[in-house]
């Protein structure tokens, strides 16, 4: 039997006690690039790993089964059962107040138990919505908003369909005469401008599930020349939230074939009015002439 098929926690040592997630942390860079899908999904989505099946995880991280399996061996665990019941096990005692009792539903369920499928996308949207909100932290937030603000430059690198989430934030700063560029590829083009990175750059990195190489090649140049970075990741333990000064995590999560951007506008168009914010009357102009058009 494995040492762990009973444990309600994981255990590094004889005296301290690790969560799942905890373990997961310190020994990512143990396992493979397809394991560390997993991690990584089940960190950000412990919820998703303590109740749904191995093949539906398997699918939303987008992998195949027999890697979250073998994630689950690769832990130390029989399999993917074992890993779940640590999960539900993390997952209780995180949903436990202060007071000791499980926290009460405070409001109805947004939809009936048999949703259809149009019904459990709107969920999983207001489900991520909240989700980014409690995980945001405040203090990375404004110094993002500040550097944005008084950056001279700013670079907003993603690839794919996080080419276009890049232009539409460089869409909303150029509303406030900020100056911006996408690099959405490995382009002529896009090298030169990543080429033209110095210390009063600032660089945005985008990123879904496993980053594209060119966004992590991006921010360590970045870093390289001392320019301000900043992760946009749905993954707190992606690649580019390692190489970036400052993260900012939106949740991800569907039951739909695609992931669900919904938090990312949010958070995007939170982020611009937080800069707006900053000084109303200098940019007031602007917009109501923007308004009019």
């Amino acid at each position: 039997m494995s040492p762990r098929a009973n444990h309600t926690a994981v255990t590094g040592n004889g005296t301290t006690a690790l969560t799942l997630s905890d373990e997961i942390r310190e020994r990512f860079e143990e396992f493979s690039r397809s394991q560390k899908d997993v991690g990584q999904y089940i960190v950000d989505h412990l919820d998703e790993a303590a109740f749904h099946t191995a093949e539906e995880l398997a699918r939303r991280a987008n992998t195949s089964s027999s890697t979250v399996v073998r994630f689950a061996q690769a832990l130390g665990f029989e399999g993917f059962p074992e890993l779940q019941t640590a999960a539900r096990d993390e997952y209780k005692r995180a949903r436990e107040s202060s007071n000791g009792h499980v926290e009460q539903v405070s409001a109805p369920p947004l939809f009936p138990i048999d949703q259809t499928e149009f019904e459990a996308a709107l969920a999983a949207d207001h489900v991520n919505l909240e989700d980014t909100a409690r995980k945001v932290e405040r203090e990375e937030v404004a110094a993002v908003v500040q550097l944005i603000s008084r950056s001279e430059r700013i670079v907003l690198c993603g690839t794919d369909q996080m080419a276009f989430f890049a232009s539409y934030l460089r869409h909303l700063l150029m509303l406030l005469d900020l100056r911006c560029e996408v690099v959405a590829s490995p382009s002529q083009e896009g090298l030169a401008r990543l080429g033209r990175i110095d210390d009063s750059t600032l660089l945005i990195g985008f990123s879904a599930g496993r980053p594209h190489p060119l966004v992590v090649r991006a921010l360590k140049l970045a870093r390289h020349r001392k320019a301000s970075t900043v992760a946009i990741c749905d993954a707190t333990l992606s690649e580019v939230s390692r190489q970036a000064q400052h993260k900012l995590y939106y949740s991800s999560s569907s039951p739909a074939y695609v992931r669900s951007h919904v938090a990312l506008l949010s958070l995007l168009q939170a982020l611009a009015y937080g800069v707006y914010a900053l000084d109303e009357s200098a940019y007031a102009d602007r917009i109501k002439a923007f308004k009019l058009k």
